[in-house]
């Protein structure tokens, strides 16, 4: 990645300079520059030809060359880093989007009209363990069948972003686990359809179903995020919804889950909510979901019927 930023930014826009003229004017400049796209190129014919620029890729690009400036001054090189202060711009919040309940109507319908439509079954399953479940795309991706214990509802991830963890799982999302296409010779949940890996091409069958549904805008983070805001809706707090999403440490998680059974019913509420919110019926206060879910009801007020 550092080398990509590097050849796509700081090359074309800094390649000229030397580094003992540049000053913090010049660095807050060139992180103007980036974010305002002047390095954006379209995609090759290579993957990852891709370069949009924005507040996020001008940010991450300038932390970056501080940190190589930086280096530069500690072996004498320059006698000063001359991106010491600068002030970054705050990256863009295009990643908090979540799916509205209307809008999980619209992906649950276009879900099952693709998977008659001869969808690829493991990608659907994929997306709707994501949803349930608020995990990471790769955490997703990489599950492994041995990690997954159904009688205790949860997963021993062996490694994540945060750490090795056990994150709880409900019981609606253990059931997407157990109905997903399997092959034989595969540890993984979600195995690819040739070779040893895992399946990867989650993104293009979640943009054909949002395609379908008439949806913008959606990503692998959109649905965790979309798990998160429907935890916070129904009033569990930031401590547990971070336990849920693996944000805690690992300590804080692994005391929520033995000890405390209240993460396991959060993770069962949640991931039965986002199925519900799937469904085609799942008005919130209909009577199909009062009967089959008569033990929700009395909670409803966590998350009021929005107008459809």
């Amino acid at each position: 990645m550092d080398r990509s930023r590097i050849e796509t930014h700081v090359k074309p826009l800094l390649g000229r300079r030397t580094v003992r003229s540049l000053t913090l004017e010049d660095i807050e400049r060139f992180q103007g520059d980036v974010a305002a796209g002047k390095t954006a190129r379209p995609r090759g014919p290579k993957r990852g030809g891709v370069a949009t620029g924005g507040a996020g890729s001008a940010s991450r690009t300038v932390s970056m060359l501080h940190t190589i400036l930086e280096h530069a001054r500690r072996r004498k090189r320059i006698d000063a880093n001359p991106a010491r202060g600068v002030r970054k711009i705050a990256p863009d919040r295009k990643r908090d989007r979540a799916l509205t309940e209307k809008e999980l109507a619209a992906l649950g319908k276009a879900m099952r009209e693709a998977e008659t439509d001869h969808e690829n079954k493991t990608g659907l399953a994929a997306i709707r363990l994501l949803l349930l479940t608020g995990f990471r795309r790769m955490e997703a991706m990489a599950l492994q069948l041995d990690w997954v214990n159904p009688e205790k509802g949860y997963i021993r991830f062996p490694d994540t972003k945060s750490g090795p963890q056990v994150r709880p799982i409900g019981q609606a999302a253990l059931a997407v686990i157990r109905t997903a296409p399997r092959r034989e010779d595969s540890p993984y949940v979600f195995p690819a359809e040739q070779g040893d890996g895992h399946f990867i091409g989650v993104p293009r069958v979640l943009a054909r179903v949002c395609a379908r549904a008439k949806l913008t805008g959606v990503t692998p983070h959109v649905l965790r995020h979309t798990f998160a805001s429907i935890a916070a809706e129904m009033g569990f707090t930031e401590l547990t919804v971070a336990a849920l999403l693996g944000h805690a440490s690992r300590g804080v998680t692994q005391r929520y889950i033995h000890l405390d059974e209240a993460i396991r019913v959060a993770a069962d509420r949640v991931s039965e909510r986002a199925e519900l919110l799937l469904m085609e019926t799942a008005q919130p206060g209909s009577p199909r979901r009062q009967r089959e879910h008569p033990e929700t009801v009395e909670t409803s007020h966590h998350y009021p019927a929005r107008q459809r």
